[in-house]
């Protein structure tokens, strides 16, 4: 509640602001244009909070070690990232931005997360990674995942509050381009041997399978919330992820279609490479997914 100090401190200065901006306007007409406002209503006036920023000249490197090792001993580790990106022609022009929203349906606040535009195709990210697994009393180095000029254009991350369960609400839109996607047996800097992926597109779809240029929207707090949470029963906690079924009253009713595509699968060996050709999938749907992690 603020002071009636304050208050009029508030309003005096308001008041001398619009005199200078109005010039010449009579401050009969003026005073005639305002009203006071109660606590209630100042405490309903709502702006919008959030964040901007770049990432020119981006990049990173390190020895960096995750390691996920089950109950009985058996682990698998990633390490070593590396990952850089190319910058739109002028700086700040396309930003990321995290924003805290106001939901028109009367749901939870959102804290929404939304990747660049990136209309140009100038931002184009480079990534790389080590892994391997340790299991059943063997040591294995499996190599490197290689990706190569990955794009995002548009989409992004959707936090809040779950309607009915504890944990946390997601929504998920998604549409990028990968020009290859290399797992490399034998390091990161050597292609023999690799398993690649290229031209790779995933991106929303109409009902003929043709993309839209549109994020594909997997998950949404509202129309079709994804949740991660705990869950206990008799084996004990466990981490679940879900999706939930399309809502009829937040939304269509329906799930929203999305498509991949993979310009040519390759392999490469020692007597030559091997080229199966291309795939792609027109029309993706997520009506329900769940799944529960074993301890």
């Amino acid at each position: 509640m603020r002071a009636p100090g304050s208050r009029m401190l508030a309003g005096c200065a308001a008041l001398a602001a619009l005199a200078v901006l109005a010039g010449l306007a009579p401050a009969q007409a003026m005073a005639e244009g305002l009203r006071p406002l109660s606590d209630s209503a100042l405490s309903d006036v709502r702006g919008r909070d959030g964040v901007s920023f770049d990432l020119n000249g981006y990049s990173l490197n390190g020895d960096l070690r995750v390691t996920y090792t089950r109950p009985d001993g058996a682990s698998i580790w990633a390490a070593n990232p590396s990952a850089s990106r190319s910058d739109s022609a002028v700086p700040f022009s396309d930003p990321y931005r995290f924003d805290i929203v106001s939901s028109n349906n009367g749901l939870a606040d959102v804290a929404q997360f939304s990747l660049p535009l990136n209309a140009s195709g100038e931002q184009k990210w480079q990534l790389a990674y080590d892994f391997g697994v340790n299991a059943d009393g063997i040591s294995r180095d499996g190599g490197a995942i290689v990706v190569s000029d990955l794009a995002f254009y548009g989409g992004g991350w959707q936090f809040s509050t779950p309607r009915t369960q504890d944990g946390l609400a997601l929504g998920v839109a998604l549409r990028a381009d990968i020009g290859q996607w290399a797992l490399r047996p034998n390091g990161r800097a050597n292609s023999g041997g690799q398993m690649a992926l290229d031209n790779v597109r995933i991106g929303a779809t109409d009902e003929n399978g043709n993309f839209t240029g549109q994020p594909w929207v997997i998950a949404d707090t509202a129309r079709q919330p994804a949740l991660i949470n705990a869950q206990s029963d008799e084996a004990g906690p466990r981490l679940h992820i879900s999706v939930g079924p399309p809502d009829a009253q937040f939304g269509s009713g329906q799930a929203a279609s999305g498509g991949i595509e993979i310009g040519k699968i390759s392999f490469t060996a020692p007597t030559g490479n091997v080229d199966l050709g291309s795939s792609r999938i027109g029309n993706i749907q997520i009506n329900y997914l769940d799944i529960k992690f074993r301890q």
